[in-house]
């Protein structure tokens, strides 16, 4: 598919309804078949002038494949270069597209390019044997403590959820009612903890982070920066990207990293945790928390 990772769905109802077309729309289905990259990125007149024929002949061309225009036929292609599945100037090329699109044009660019970019260069900065290093620990623990306020206290939460669906030792602190300080009172060479902060960097955080150490906990730090005192003061360290256009640090990379540190943590596990987070599952079926989908 010429480097995409738009479904074939579309390109192969073009092949099937190619004898039905006509010739000029056959022009115009050959240039998509040759460059379904082009699509996402180009309008109706850009694309129709690359093919050499009229923007109307993409319209008909759309419709008789099915779409109720050229911009219904645009959608997969579009959503392939925001899944990442096109390269870098064709992403660039429809940030700005999407810049153009209205009043409140640029500002959506400017938050899904930070947001795009914010994962990029948070797991370029990342390798496999970190991840698994970290993971390891995590798995080889007696208790995980999982620390945020703020923001973070969020992210730290939904982490500690999703763990617990598999896995008993995960806690999420502070508790309510109480202090990080206090809920590692306890805690030692046998425990993990997971911490997490960014500029300004809450001083609870780092004196949770101070403490655990002293205690012997093993230390897994997240932040903004190489320097920042939660990465220097971790035995795994990782430096996460959070720049945005608003007012707030962007939390994608964070739940980004969390979700892969977890999946590489059920990687390493026993075959027990499987069997666990499926029995979880089926008894939230059971006990009727799920909607059932409609007959």
């Amino acid at each position: 598919m010429n480097g995409t990772n738009v479904s074939s769905t579309v390109l192969e109802r073009l092949t099937e309804e190619w004898d039905a077309l006509t010739p000029e729309a056959q022009k115009a289905a050959r240039y998509v078949l040759e460059n379904p990259a082009d699509v996402g990125v180009s309008t109706v007149r850009e694309i129709a002038e690359a093919a050499n024929v009229k923007p109307n002949t993409f319209v008909r061309m759309a419709r008789q494949v099915g779409f109720e225009g050229y911009e219904d036929f645009r959608a997969p292609f579009r959503e392939a270069i925001r899944r990442g599945g096109v390269s870098f100037p064709d992403r660039a090329r429809w940030l700005q597209d999407i810049g153009k699109s209205g009043e409140l044009g640029g500002l959506y660019a400017d938050m899904v390019g930070a947001a795009i970019r914010n994962i990029e260069e948070t797991f370029a900065g990342i390798n496999a044997e970190r991840l698994e290093a970290a993971a390891q620990a995590i798995w080889q623990s007696r208790q995980v403590f999982t620390l945020g306020v703020g923001v973070n206290n969020a992210n730290a939460r939904n982490f500690t959820y999703l763990a617990s669906t598999g896995m008993k030792q995960f806690h999420a602190i502070p508790r309510p009612g109480s202090t990080a300080v206090d809920d590692l009172a306890w805690a030692d060479g046998q425990d993990v903890l997971i911490a997490m902060t960014c500029k300004p960097y809450r001083a609870e955080v780092i004196e949770a982070i101070k403490i655990a150490r002293e205690q012997g906990v093993t230390i897994i730090g997240i932040s903004d920066s190489p320097a920042s005192p939660v990465v220097l003061n971790a035995d795994h360290g990782f430096v996460i990207a959070v720049d945005t256009p608003q007012f707030f640090p962007s939390s994608v990379s964070t739940i980004a990293l969390l979700e892969t540190l977890l999946s590489f943590v059920i990687a390493v596990s026993s075959e027990e945790i499987v069997e666990r987070v499926e029995k979880f599952h089926k008894r939230r079926h059971q006990l009727g928390l799920y909607a059932e989908d409609p007959e």
